[in-house]
């Protein structure tokens, strides 16, 4: 594998070759304007160009442009013919391809496989602009295009479908999307010095079937292709299928002299010696490492996890083992008469690389082309900063990890700090509220393993479940003192917090809570216990409702010290593997005891590699060894089931009356439908028909939420605003519109004798009794 250098070592200096320009072309005219007879690299993109860090093919336009290439945009094209993958003539060097922010099927298709009805990244949220499968569809096209040029994809849509996968949508197996679509290289993960090194390479004239040795990139073989003879290869299989067995002589059997044996073994050359080296223990792990350096695991072919479902589930635990970039092995899947090679992971970036990327010359804007239209996705993170990357909670339905790694790579403080005042300066709209400083998690800024060696050998699936562990940094004092800094901006009145917080993190620093209640909530904080139960919990790989509880705790004690009233919006997820119609009428008499009316609910979304998603398919728990025997995780397939989850979270809402009736018959638990206190959903009431409640005081109603009042919408408080999830952010990793989190609880066949009409009087913080952490 190529050496890591720094990220922006092959800057050259600027030259009139290459002007920086206020957008990246996406016309001909544009091109000209510039002076430019061809572009370097054109870049294809399911997305709304819009020249932003935040939106991948900006990110990555710029850093190319940075490196003194020139390069277009195409972006959402039609993909009907070729003509459109024309617009701005045949790359020099390569077509880059992407579906854009967000896997096509989930940005089309609603967990109940339905089609949407808008697009949030294209102007005013207009469906239907890419194609299903985009990645392959927009590389066949280009191809078509110009025959014989390279062709590369990445993006979350192609770096989640490297190998054979679960496609949720088709309900079966696929192969890899390099056969589908027939790239000559997939990029997957934080691709940016893999693409800058690949770039400067074909720029020399190296031929991109030469390049395999990328860290970061995926490609085709002949089967059986190794680098060299020095490299091993090691059998991912539950059975080791021996090769011929020769018979032992037998050292009593009495042969005869064989002359002529003999003199053939005369003849023969005098047998190498070799001498008995001593070495020392340095050395013996160099040579280990070396040798763990050069041995490919091979998964188990696609005509075999096509099939057998628990097959599917070994290669997907394989997979997810070998997934730290500082043991990480190269991976092979055959798929017919090729195989699928997939470099380890890449090396995650410094944070002056990460400096260097987010401080480029964006336009902080989406291209003049859109004129007035309304973007949606600009719209929500317009005033938003990204202070890192990547997740070490290893949530199973959550595809971060695995996309962005478990490493915590985060930007400077003066680099944050600068980018807040671009937005002051340059973002139109702009009034003094910076709506989020996160990420995918709002508060894992720089933390990190306390030993990098410790780092670099560990081959857990999360840092924070079943527990915290101890080699993991938990100290917040490098984001508060951020946090601080970035609200004494000139220009600044209040920066909000809505990325998703991870509460069992933020309790280790009763400080960092009291900081972020007392001057970044805007009234609510989203948070995501996600279930109460802790057999669904364990499929999650979450913790418990004891964190969850000492959050609560402290933050409902800082709010009041500081005068404000604020509320916490959880959020949950329906028929997630391993959950029972049981299991989710527990969570609904929880949320009715807690006084809940929830109006953001999630079904889950099986994703592609998504380990939750293996256990959806072949009903195995990824999460343990695998075998024909273990944990078999029964799930919620069909249609009327997951609806029936579902409505158990609005469990308030007239319109699911009718299925939470038939449902809790069925269960034999019609003793919760009726009119009482102790009642889950009220029997049937005139105008019901209509979706609408008896009239009041026809039916108990249950309490509302603190703060509620009649005619708000339920999950909002008084005179308060739901924001957007994810800091109005569509989560592309997990198909949802929300981040995630969770709970546990001891009850289990019926929670009904806790509920209390009375609301509960404020209690200290509890010390938490589990340690489960996303």
């Amino acid at each position: 594998m190529n050496a890591p250098q720094n990220l922006f070592a092959t800057v050259p200096k600027r030259s009139a070759r290459a002007p920086v320009a206020p957008f990246l072309p996406m016309s001909r005219a544009e091109m000209e304007k510039l002076g430019w007879d061809e572009c370097d690299v054109i870049l294809v993109t399911g997305d709304a160009y819009i020249d932003h860090p935040s939106f991948g093919m900006a990110l990555v336009g710029r850093l190319l442009e940075a490196q003194g290439f020139r390069v277009g945009i195409i972006s959402q094209p039609d993909w009907q013919s070729a003509d459109a993958f024309r617009a701005l003539g045949k790359p020099r060097l390569y077509f880059g391809i992407t579906a854009g922010n967000m896997d096509s099927m989930v940005n089309r298709y609603t967990s109940d496989r339905k089609i949407r009805s808008d697009d949030a990244y294209t102007p005013n949220g207009e469906p239907n602009k890419r194609p299903d499968r985009a990645v392959s569809v927009y590389a066949h096209r280009a191809r078509e295009a110009f025959p014989g040029t390279p062709v590369i994809i990445g993006s979350i849509e192609a770096s989640l479908r490297r190998i054979a996968h679960y496609d949720y949508w088709s309900d079966k197996v696929r192969k890899s999307v390099l056969i589908d679509s027939k790239a000559d290289l997939l990029i997957f993960g934080n691709a940016e010095r893999a693409l800058v090194d690949l770039t400067h390479r074909m720029a020399k004239g190296e031929d991109i079937k030469a390049i395999k040795d990328l860290r970061g990139t995926a490609f085709l073989v002949p089967q059986g292709w190794l680098p060299s003879e020095e490299w091993g290869v090691h059998n991912s299989t539950r059975v080791d299928v021996p090769g011929r067995i020769d018979a032992h002589p037998d050292p009593y059997a009495m042969a005869k002299e064989d002359k002529e044996a003999c003199a053939t073994e005369n003849a023969a050359p005098e047998p190498t010696v070799k001498p008995i080296r001593i070495m020392t223990r340095e050395e013996r792990q160099a040579m280990a490492k070396e040798k763990h350096n050069r041995t490919v695991v091979r998964l188990p072919s696609y005509d075999t996890v096509s099939t057998d479902p628990v097959m599917y589930a070994h290669a997907s635990r394989v997979f997810h083992l070998e997934s730290n970039p500082g043991n990480a092995r190269a991976m092979v899947q055959q798929h017919g008469d090729r195989d699928v090679w997939i470099n380890p992971p890449p090396l995650p970036l410094a944070m002056d690389e990460m400096d260097g990327v987010y401080d480029m010359n964006y336009a902080r804007a989406p291209h003049p082309a859109y004129g007035n239209a309304r973007i949606p996705a600009w719209e929500m993170i317009r005033f938003s900063v990204n202070i890192m990357r990547g997740c070490f909670g290893g949530c199973t339905f959550c595809s971060i990890t695995e996309h962005e790694g478990r490493i915590i790579q985060s930007r400077s403080e003066p680099s944050i700090l600068r980018e807040i005042e671009h937005i002051r300066d340059k973002t139109k709209g702009f009034t003094g509220t910076i709506s989020d400083l996160g990420g995918p998690t709002a508060n894992m800024y720089r933390l990190a393993c306390k030993e990098k060696t410790i780092e670099e050998s560990c081959r857990r699936l999360s840092c924070v479940y079943p527990s915290i562990c101890s080699n993991l940094g938990t100290d917040h004092s490098k984001l508060i003192q951020l946090y601080r800094k970035a609200r004494a901006i000139p220009g600044v009145k209040k920066i909000l917090i809505s990325s998703g917080l991870r509460y069992d993190l933020a309790v280790r620093s009763p400080e960092y809570v009291k900081e972020l209640v007392t001057h970044h909530v805007g009234g609510l904080l989203k948070i995501a216990p996600e279930h109460t139960e802790t057999n669904v919990l364990s499929k999650m790989m979450k913790p418990g409702i004891g964190a969850y509880d000492e959050f609560k705790a402290m933050f409902e004690k800082f709010s009041i010290e500081a005068g404000k009233k604020q509320y916490l919006i959880p959020y949950f997820i329906a028929a997630h593997p391993g959950t029972s119609d049981e299991d989710m009428l527990n969570l609904a008499l929880w949320l009715k005891k807690n006084n809940f009316r929830l109006d953001q609910v999630q079904t889950f979304m099986p994703t592609p590699m998504a380990m939750a998603t293996t256990m959806y398919h072949s009903r195995k728990n990824p999460l343990k060894k695998v075998t024909g025997d273990s944990e078999v995780v029964e799930t919620p397939r069909t249609a009327k089931v997951r609806k029936a989850h579902k409505a158990f979270l609005r469990y308030y809402d007239p319109a699911n009356w009718p299925i939470l009736r038939e449902t809790l018959k069925a269960m034999g638990r019609g003793d919760l439908i009726g009119n009482g206190e102790k009642h889950l959903i009220p029997a049937w009431t005139p105008g019901e028909e209509n979706m609408t409640a008896a009239p009041e005081g026809k039916r108990a109603m249950p309490t509302l939420a603190p703060g509620a009042q009649r005619g708000a919408r339920p999950g909002q408080p008084a005179g308060g605003r739901a924001p957007a999830p994810r800091g109005g952010r569509p989560n592309a990793l997990t198909g949802s519109m929300t981040a995630r989190e969770t709970v546990e609880t001891k009850a289990r066949p019926s929670i009904l004798d806790t509920i209390k009409v009375k609301p509960k009087t404020a209690a200290k913080p509890a010390q938490s009794t589990t340690k489960g952490r996303r």
